[in-house]
């Protein structure tokens, strides 16, 4: 091949839009026009549904920290809850002991999560398919159930957990502005941030040594990726991810108690990976949609139905399964998958 050859492609991609040629920029437009978006959503609902777009926040930026770590670091966790957890009891410590503002709280929960994710990560590094899974399982069961413990009983609060005072809203907003419109506006700047630096995430160095590891990790360390340490800085990212929607979590619902943090939580954060799609930062929010909205609905459609509690009460488990077996058999990447699917369709359409 000569050098005007091998020099044609760079003088294509040099002369290609900047739209294109700049991640950044693209991730940039595509976070304001989130914003916008979920600002308009936010004024357009009622308090209740305000409420739920804060849940669906902050389950998705967990959920975004958990199809990173399985989607693009190929590593199992079953005990996201337990991340969750730490964040929610950091930030419920803080704020009601300490009494800091809530931005350095959201940081300090964050960033102590993360710190928890990595020495899991060292553990997690050394083990492999079932036994990580089994290892994280221990992790969502056990480190919840810490806060009953009779050396921290009056730290933690017990079982009955931790009550959280929630976020003033500021007076320049009005003394009758709406407090679940002003949680669904933090929850949603979250969201945003979080999906803007996990897209630049994976589009980054960290992010090909990452999708490497999980393709073959023999392959990754013969070509200089240090497999280890990329799975643990997985764990630190996701986990703090989750840290960070404990939070959130402690902030709009008041509390921070072991009962919310049960193995069904972290099955569920784990069902809504893979419905939405691993790897997928839109296929997060798409499955934080389906299992936060997907409980109450049924619920209502049953109480509605006069059905007995004993029967309605599990009718949110049976449609989770059927839900994940019609999207597995319709779309086997995940919703997401089914999108790029769809527009690839429409598209060939429109060119014939």
């Amino acid at each position: 091949m000569t050098m005007t050859e091998t020099q044609a492609p760079q003088r294509e991609a040099s002369r290609a839009p900047l739209w294109r040629r700049s991640t950044l920029l693209r991730h940039g437009f595509w976070a304001v026009l989130g914003l916008l978006g979920f600002w308009l959503l936010s004024i357009a609902l009622d308090p209740f549904a305000n409420l739920q777009l804060a849940q669906i926040a902050y389950m998705a930026i967990a959920v975004a920290g958990l199809t990173v770590l399985s989607g693009l670091s190929g590593q199992i966790s079953l005990g996201h809850g337990a991340f969750v957890a730490v964040g929610a009891y950091t930030s419920a410590l803080l704020l009601e002991n300490a009494e800091w503002s809530l931005a350095p709280v959201l940081i300090c929960a964050t960033a102590g999560t993360a710190l928890v994710g990595a020495l899991v990560g060292v553990a997690a590094a050394r083990l492999r398919g079932p036994y990580l899974a089994g290892a994280t399982l221990a992790l969502a069961v056990g480190l919840p159930s810490l806060a009953d413990y009779h050396g921290l009983r009056d730290v933690l609060g017990g079982a009955n957990g931790l009550i959280v005072s929630p976020p003033v809203p500021p007076a320049s907003l009005g003394e009758t502005f709406p407090l679940e419109r002003w949680q669904a506006w933090i929850c949603g700047i979250c969201l945003v941030v979080v999906l803007f630096l996990l897209a630049n995430l994976s589009r980054s160095r960290l992010g090909r040594d990452m999708r490497l590891v999980r393709e073959d990790e023999d392959a990754a360390a013969l070509s200089g990726v240090h497999v280890a340490r990329t799975q643990i800085l997985a764990f630190c990212v996701s986990a703090g991810c989750a840290g960070l929607a404990g939070g959130l979590f402690a902030i709009v619902n008041n509390l921070a108690a072991p009962g919310a943090f049960t193995l069904a939580l972290s099955l569920s954060l784990l069902t809504a990976a893979v419905l939405g799609g691993l790897g997928s930062l839109a296929g997060a929010v798409y499955g934080a949609v389906i299992v936060t909205l997907l409980p109450n609905w049924s619920t209502d459609l049953a109480q509605q139905a006069d059905l007995p509690r004993a029967i309605y009460a599990n009718i949110p488990l049976v449609l989770y399964g059927l839900v994940l077996i019609l999207v597995i058999l319709a779309f086997p990447g995940g919703i997401q998958s089914g999108v790029r699917r769809i527009g690839r369709l429409l598209r060939r359409n429109r060119t014939n």
